[in-house]
């Protein structure tokens, strides 16, 4: 190769030496093929009065490891060093009631090796260990502000601040942070929805059963708060959008409480997925309500996959009152199904962006 590319020079070099230099750019790029990024992972903590715990995945030029993390297997490499080529974005992942950061690890390391940091927060009293916001009475306020604070961290950060470009922030959710990335695209919840919509319905056992449900028990599962609870902080809407959000997928989102007119008005592209055998989240009360009242949604249905569909492969069971999180319908096959949901959100976010 060193001799081809000498030859070559010396041809140029003897015709005209101005476009010498050029020359020798698109030549060395032809020679050397380009860098190729994986994803790091680092811990960053954003302090509060309820500090918030964000797994960090950004992309990298060192190669990775399958990194056992209790029941999640991400292929990372831990504390890295960050790549020098510009970011692509900043992606925020919000799991779902009873979750964990490393909930969708897949899509995560996904987009960092795309070239995005991707934030992926752990809800302070709605995750694995807490779920004592569901009584308290402003889960469908503080579970967007939470996003927001990671969001004010991260961009006020010395290393990451200046690096995040304006404009190309994003946002992605599941089940409950399905409902989250919606309402930081300016949906409006209005907690008495739930309440009528249970009192109306039998058919939605899975939403219905779990405002009920202690701190100890769930996991990733949607959230209909008890009625004690409704409206005691939240107000009878909530309204917490965040316009530094400039696209949001939702993922089986817990969306029943939206409001249609504040649906409609929501101006950033939006892509929402349900899966076809979710028995958690019946889709005619909260994707397809998406779908019907905010124009321009992209929407889709997964067939096959149920309502855990959307979430990394866990090496062991993940038991809870909704059903196993490790889990899948018969004849469904999440690991190779994320091949696709990967490609289909790094392009959404792509094409938003463009």
């Amino acid at each position: 190769m060193t001799l081809i590319l000498f030859l070559a020079l010396r041809s140029l070099w003897r015709v005209s030496r101005t476009p010498l230099l050029a020359a020798l750019v698109a030549l060395l790029a032809w020679a050397t093929p380009a860098s190729a990024q994986y994803a790091g992972l680092r811990t960053l903590v954003v302090p509060s009065a309820e500090p918030v715990t964000v797994a960090l995945f950004y992309p990298t030029p060192a190669a990775v490891r399958t990194l056992p993390m209790g029941p999640w297997r991400p292929q990372v490499a831990p504390g890295a060093p960050v790549s020098t080529a510009p970011l692509k974005g900043l992606i925020l992942i919000s799991h779902g009631t009873g979750g964990h950061e490393l909930g969708h690890h897949n899509l995560a390391t996904r987009l960092a090796a795309d070239g995005y940091l991707v934030a992926a927060p752990r809800h302070p009293g709605d995750n694995w260990e807490d779920r004592s916001m569901i009584a308290s009475g402003r889960y469908f306020s503080e579970r967007p502000r939470q996003v927001s604070r990671v969001l004010d961290a991260l961009l006020a950060h010395p290393e990451w601040g200046a690096r995040i470009p304006a404009g190309r922030i994003g946002a992605v959710g599941h089940s409950a942070g399905g409902y989250t990335v919606l309402a930081l695209a300016g949906a409006q919840a209005e907690p008495a929805r739930a309440v009528q919509h249970c009192r109306s319905v039998s058919d939605d056992p899975g939403f219905c059963s779990l405002g009920k449900l202690s701190s100890a028990q769930g996991a990733s599962s949607p959230v209909a708060p008890a009625p004690s609870a409704v409206g005691a902080q939240d107000g009878p809407l909530v309204s917490v959008a965040d316009p530094r959000i400039r696209a949001v997928v939702a993922l089986a989102p817990m969306a029943v409480v939206l409001t249609p007119q504040s649906l409609a008005a929501i101006t950033v592209p939006v892509k929402v997925l349900m899966a076809e055998r979710d028995v958690v989240l019946q889709g005619p009360y909260h994707g397809q309500h998406v779908a019907a009242h905010l124009p321009g949604v992209d929407a889709s249905t997964v067939p096959g996959a149920g309502h855990f569909a959307f979430m990394a492969q866990s090496v062991w069971p993940l038991p809870s009152d909704a059903g196993d999180a490790a889990a899948n319908p018969e004849g469904f096959d999440r690991v190779a199904y994320h091949a696709t949901l990967e490609n289909q959100v790094a392009e959404f976010f792509g094409q938003s962006w463009r």
